[in-house]
């Protein structure tokens, strides 16, 4: 009783009532034989008994008696009579009411065609007063409390659950007529969809201004949808609360100026609107099973003795709930008094449009569209959580986008509904998974091997509308041609070189395609190939581009540049339909340093001579001391003029094959602190400030350079000297492995002390 008096939160007279009621409605019955004996046996007058064991005059009556000694309720108590539940409402209890008034009724019996309540059928007044009445007696000041199984958490709270249920329905399923119970759980894998003792019960909502201001909520939010019967301060779905709290033996009254039908749940409100039937259509056809259930089955036969089988209505676990479901996610299990669904439905005009011309761009029909393209392009309508009106911008579905609508003009239908918000919408969500650079792969079977590649690392981030990106995209035909293949069996990559050589799968086949596709996405929009220039990738290597052609420093090593065939415009970025793979090289930095060296009358060949004769320098690899596969790097190298200063004002020797020792240092040392670690940089503009080199002073202690490269082309770089030297674009920006080869117009000084 302690635990009742705490969720009733009644005062101390009204506690002493339930104490009296409870204690006397436990013991008449079971006793009655034995007091009548003590009564005879200790001589107890007739008086004397009932002054001791009468119900005492001030208890409040039940709710049913309540009701009728207000003498304004006579139309719901004959709606409880034909109900049958004036017995239940009659005696004790433990409910909550929301009981409408006799000025309620006029405008329902309209409505619904009925010239008097006496015309109302059993089942329909079945379903308005068990809608109405709720487990457990909540005064207002708890109402708006969510009851968790660890105590009340305030202000949480908008809905509570109902003794109405659907029970069986029928439908027709693979060419037979079945009965079936909606699933009463969100499906996770086909396993956990259905509870035999969950009835699925209904969720009735309430509104109170405990609950809609810590919320940010306002009036505005509820009038939203019930704009007709507007927000007072304690609203019940579409009724306002004109006498709250009234006590009664069993439980709380409140009543209410309208009559509330019980609520469809989003998924029977798509059923029941031709609007969206395109839309429900989808659900219907490609995410919902009907399964024979053992225990439903059962359970109908111990209730009804029928044999027949009884199915469970179950929608597929790829989708972020199952619009069937009224428990929320049973997390906890009242979590659905404090959370609900969402759903924006477009319009069969809307949809139909949108499937013709985005969806279907490149397949034949919707029965071959992939199954996770109908996946996401469902669940980004499908929102976890109650995206009230005004939350429209901050909401979040399961791919992390908001509700891109506007509540005043995209939204042509709003609903509140049993388990969940519904808006119908005169245009499609705008799914960042199609729209942005991603999409274009996604949408396209030709290129269903770069969607995969794509999806293993990035998609997360090239899907973020908020970014700007630039994807090359190859084709299913090329990936094969150069090599690459997906095996669905094993679930695995392979890669087999197309002129022979060292297969690879798994993860070194992964590691290998990461690196090129990392190397086709580009964290900016370049909207236009013209000319010539060079952009940073994905994966922090440059690419270079020529009049709508495009290559990468493993392509260079191979002497190909890769061909654009066609562009497109994305909401996040442009994609570029290229002929080929942006392949990553082979040849080590020494190795690219020695082909510009070769180059006739090459400004890098005194720079090259010096450090291919240092003793940093492995002659057979290209291998430089210091440079580590797999890090960043900028060379700085100066001019065969600049090397010949270099020599004059004694930073190098005469020689590039010295061979004592200081001259053997003082070379290695010049080149260290011409080549900048762990970073690489471009004369683009974008990069700039002070740098780690490779050089180390005498004491351990890292040197510096500091780069300035305020805009294209005019890069400059200030030793630590405080001497500047400038970068020569014309002949810099050499590609290399994850590096940058620049050609300086002076040389770089530095103190080792």
């Amino acid at each position: 009783m302690l635990k009742n008096y705490k969720v009733l939160n009644t005062t101390a007279a009204e506690w002493r009532q339930y104490n009296i009621c409870a204690y006397m409605r436990r013991t008449l019955q079971g006793t009655f034989v034995f007091l009548l004996c003590l009564l005879i046996v200790t001589g107890c007058t007739k008086k004397e008994f009932h002054d001791r064991y009468d119900r005492p005059a001030s208890l409040a009556p039940p709710i049913y008696q309540e009701l009728q000694a207000r003498g304004n309720f006579t139309d719901i108590l004959a709606c409880i009579d034909k109900a049958g539940y004036k017995d239940i409402l009659s005696k004790a209890g433990y409910w909550t009411f929301f009981a409408p008034n006799d000025a309620a009724f006029p405008a329902y019996l309209q409505k619904k065609g009925f010239s008097s309540v006496s015309q109302i059928d059993a089942a329909t007044a079945q379903g308005i007063v068990k809608y109405a009445l709720v487990f457990n007696a909540f005064k207002t000041d708890r109402l708006p409390d969510f009851q968790s199984s660890l105590g009340w958490v305030p202000a949480m709270a908008f809905k509570r659950r109902t003794a109405y249920y659907d029970g069986l329905q029928t439908t027709t399923y693979n060419g037979q007529t079945i009965s079936y119970l909606n699933s009463n759980r969100n499906n996770t894998s086909f396993t956990n969809y259905y509870t035999v003792a969950d009835n699925n019960n209904k969720y009735i909502p309430y509104l109170l201004d405990a609950y809609l201001t810590p919320k940010n909520l306002t009036a505005a939010d509820y009038n939203y949808f019930y704009g007709a019967n507007a927000y007072t301060g304690f609203n019940v779905a579409n009724a306002q609360v004109v006498n709250k709290d009234i006590i009664a033996e069993n439980g709380v009254i409140h009543e209410v100026n309208q009559v509330i039908d019980p609520l469809p749940s989003i998924d029977q409100y798509m059923a029941s609107k031709s609007d969206y039937s395109v839309f429900k259509s989808l659900f219907d056809k490609y995410m919902v099973t009907y399964i024979v259930n053992a225990d439903a089955t059962n359970k109908n036969k111990e209730n009804t003795g029928s044999t027949t089988d009884i199915y469970i209505k179950v929608f597929d676990s790829g989708l972020t709930y199952s619009p069937n479901n009224e428990n929320y996610l049973k997390v906890d299990d009242n979590d659905a008094q404090m959370e609900g669904f969402s759903m924006f439905a477009p319009t069969n005009a809307a949809l139909t449009d949108y499937i013709n011309h985005v969806l279907l761009e490149f397949y034949p029909s919707l029965d071959v569209l992939p199954k996770q393209i109908m996946y996401d392009f469902l669940n980004a309508h499908m929102f976890n959580t109650t995206v009230w009106p005004s939350k429209f911008a901050i909401a979040a579905n399961s791919q992390g986008q908001g509700a891109l609508f506007d509540p005043a003009a995209d939204v042509v239908d709003k609903q509140i509904l049993s388990n969940g918000l519904f808006y119908g919408t005169s245009k499609v969500q705008n799914a960042n998974v199609f729209s942005s650079v991603f999409g274009r792969a996604y949408l396209d079977p030709n290129y269903s091997l770069m969607t995969r590649a794509l999806s293993a690392s990035l998609k997360t981030n090239i899907i973020n509308t908020g970014l700007k990106y630039t994807l090359f995209l190859t084709s299913d035909a090329t990936f094969k041609a150069l090599g690459f293949s997906y095996d669905l069996d094993a679930q695995t990559w392979r890669y087999a070189p197309p002129g022979g050589g060292t297969s690879l799968s798994g993860s070194s086949a992964l590691d290998k395609l990461n690196r090129i596709i990392n190397t086709q996405v580009v964290r900016a929009d370049f909207t236009n190939l013209n000319g010539s220039g060079i952009i940073e990738t994905y994966g922090n290597e440059y690419i270079k581009y020529d009049n709508n052609k495009i290559y990468s420093t493993g392509n260079q090593e191979a002497g190909v540049q890769l061909n654009v065939s066609g562009q497109r415009a994305t909401s996040n970025g442009t994609v570029y339909l290229v002929d080929g793979l942006l392949s990553e090289p082979s040849l080590s930095v020494g190795k690219s340093l020695e082909a510009l060296a070769a180059q006739p009358n090459s400004p890098y060949k005194k720079f090259v001579d010096y450090v291919t004769h240092s003793n940093l320098y492995t002659a057979a690899t290209g291998d430089i001391l210091g440079i580590t596969a797999g890090s960043f790097y900028t060379v700085l190298a100066p001019t065969n003029t600049a090397i010949d200063d270099a020599i004059t004002q004694g930073y190098l020797p005469a020689s590039n094959t010295p061979s004592d020792v200081v001259g053997k240092n003082q070379v290695a040392n010049f080149i260290r602190y011409h080549i900048i670690q762990k970073e690489t940089i471009a004369t683009d503009g974008l990069k700039e400030g002070g740098y780690v080199t490779l050089l180390q002073k005498d004491n351990g202690e890292p040197t510096t350079v500091a780069v300035t490269n305020h805009s294209p082309n005019s890069m400059q770089v200030r030793d630590m000297e405080a001497n500047t030297v400038n970068v020569i674009t014309a002949s810099s920006n050499n590609l290399a492995n994850r590096t940058l080869i620049h050609l300086l117009d002076g040389f770089l000084k530095f103190d080792t002390n």
